[in-house]
């Protein structure tokens, strides 16, 4: 078998290391960093933990099996999985609250109904139908096969089968996620809703294909999942998986070029003395059989001269044109509420405002704030205190100037007014607090501007991420910048689909 060289130790490129090296090969993994999980971070002080990251799982059938195929013990004997139920209380803009049932499409519609009136559920459940129909129409291409030259076959129709409406004695159907809501959903709220699934993945409603819909979908039909100790427990528990499959790994190592020989990946170069190479016992160059990076832009200044996409392939786009994330970490003092939610999204009141953030150099005035409050004495000191984390999605770094003074801090004060709306007395409660903007993520995984990768959505103008192969023989990338996107299951999906086209070749297909 042969060796490989994996830069970077992000969640998809563990779930690559650890299923090649249950395949024979010799593993190594080159980080720049100083620890394991890429964007899956974990901030701590003073007794409190708070996830930076992702705070929730879906599709966790994805680590499952990445766990089932690399060893004998299963995800749930490395990790606890809690499954969240509510899946999630919306606050909207008029003062409306509903918690929605987790994993139950008919305790939805009934929420929905009882809150926000009759009809309203039937809706959004029927929505749900068609949206189940997107998803079965382009689950198999879209996340569990490569992306091949011919990947326009995502766009042959879309895939969404949205409800004929007419607008200005025409006929028209929903194009985008935003129509949907407008045209289908028919409730300000309903729509708020739908926009909030958008706008947590960095996707613009506005300009979304209606086959966003899979967005929502995804966590009514699969349920929404809490790691005990904090999702960071994942990254742990696929760190010390690959460990336990002889993966190597070699932090504070940054990899400066990839190496080519006979028109082969055949290895990388490292920043002078950081690294050990294979066989060598020392030195800045590790000779591979393959090459595993991240990220396609960054992938492709390392490789100097080189087009890693054929004129046929999904090119890559400029990762700052992606939004990123502001989170704050609350310590608060005082217990946690026997009956409080994990998780509260506050709508924004103004959607326009809210959609300025995909324009050059704004921030909206009244974000829609995400509120995780996770029930975990492993992320407090003691049960007279809580952990609370706030999300929003904000510009990246190319957009606007988060280390400008008293940007992060002002925004922060805008994100803890409106979440405010759910949990009265925040800022009283608040012992300190911690910001972390997209500089943070910037410096903590390499991608420009702190931008977040959205997942790819199946449309007719194809918003998709470059394929895990590339022109270089012997180069790949894994990783939410690659096929098939971002997020957690994307990653474990993107480590699968790699390691299937080193080890099986370019006619591997995808699991069955």
């Amino acid at each position: 078998m042969g060796r490989i060289a994996v830069i970077g130790a992000g969640m998809g490129a563990m779930a690559a290391a650890a299923r090649l090296a249950v395949a024979g090969h010799r593993v190594a993994v080159y980080e720049r960093a100083e620890t394991y999980g890429g964007a899956v971070r974990r901030f701590e002080r003073d007794g409190f933990g708070f996830d930076t990251g992702p705070g929730l799982l879906t599709l966790p059938a994805v680590w499952r099996d990445l766990f089932i195929k690399t060893g004998k013990e299963p995800l749930e004997a490395c990790v606890e999985l809690i499954q969240v139920d509510p899946s999630s209380r919306h606050v909207f803009a008029d003062g409306t609250e509903v918690a929605l049932p987790n994993a139950s499409r008919a305790g939805v519609v009934a929420a929905l109904d009882e809150a926000l009136g009759a009809g309203a559920g039937g809706r959004w459940g029927d929505f749900l139908v068609r949206a189940r129909e997107a998803w079965d129409r382009t689950r198999r291409p879209l996340l569990e096969e490569p992306l091949w030259p011919n990947w326009s076959v995502l766009a042959d129709r879309e895939p969404y089968p949205a409800v004929p409406h007419k607008r200005l004695l025409r006929t028209r159907r929903a194009a985008t996620l935003a129509e949907v809501g407008a045209w289908e959903l028919r409730d300000p709220r309903l729509a708020a809703l739908l926009d909030g699934y958008a706008l947590a993945h960095g996707v613009d409603p506005g300009t979304a294909p209606a086959s966003a819909a899979v967005l929502p979908y995804m966590e009514h039909a699969f349920g929404t999942w809490y790691v005990r100790g904090g999702i960071r427990e994942l990254a742990r528990a696929v760190y010390e998986r690959c460990l336990a499959r002889k993966v190597e790994f070699v932090f504070g190592a940054e990899v400066t070029r990839v190496l080519e020989k006979d028109g082969r990946a055949a290895g990388v170069e490292l920043a002078g003395g950081t690294s050990q190479a294979f066989g060598t016992g020392g030195g800045t160059v590790a000779e591979a059989d393959a090459v595993v990076g991240t990220g396609p832009w960054r992938l492709g200044g390392l490789v100097p001269g080189r087009k890693l996409y054929g004129a046929e392939d999904v090119e890559p786009g400029a990762e700052g044109l992606h939004p990123g994330r502001v989170v704050v970490c609350l310590a608060l003092r005082g217990a946690r509420e026997p009956d409080a939610v994990h998780r509260t999204v506050v709508h924004s009141p103004d959607a326009a405002d809210e959609l300025s953030l995909f324009g050059p150099g704004a921030t909206p005035e009244r974000p829609t704030v995400r509120i995780d409050r996770p029930d975990d004495p492993a992320l407090r000191p003691d049960e007279e205190h809580e952990c609370v984390v706030l999300t929003a999605t904000v510009p990246s770094g190319t957009g606007y100037d988060w280390s400008a003074p008293g940007a992060a801090d002002a925004f922060a004060d805008r994100m803890v007014a409106a979440a405010e709306r759910a949990v009265p007395g925040l800022r009283e409660r608040t012992l300190w607090r911690e910001v972390r903007t997209p500089v943070h993520t910037e410096q903590e995984t390499g991608a420009e501007g702190g931008a977040v990768p959205p997942p790819s959505l199946a449309s007719a103008e194809g918003t998709l991420h470059p394929s895990n192969s590339t022109a270089v023989p012997g180069l790949f990338t894994a990783g939410g910048w690659s096929h098939p996107g971002g997020g957690l299951p994307h990653a474990g999906m993107s480590g699968a689909l790699v390691a299937g086209l080193i080890v099986e070749g370019p006619e591997f297909r995808g699991s069955q």
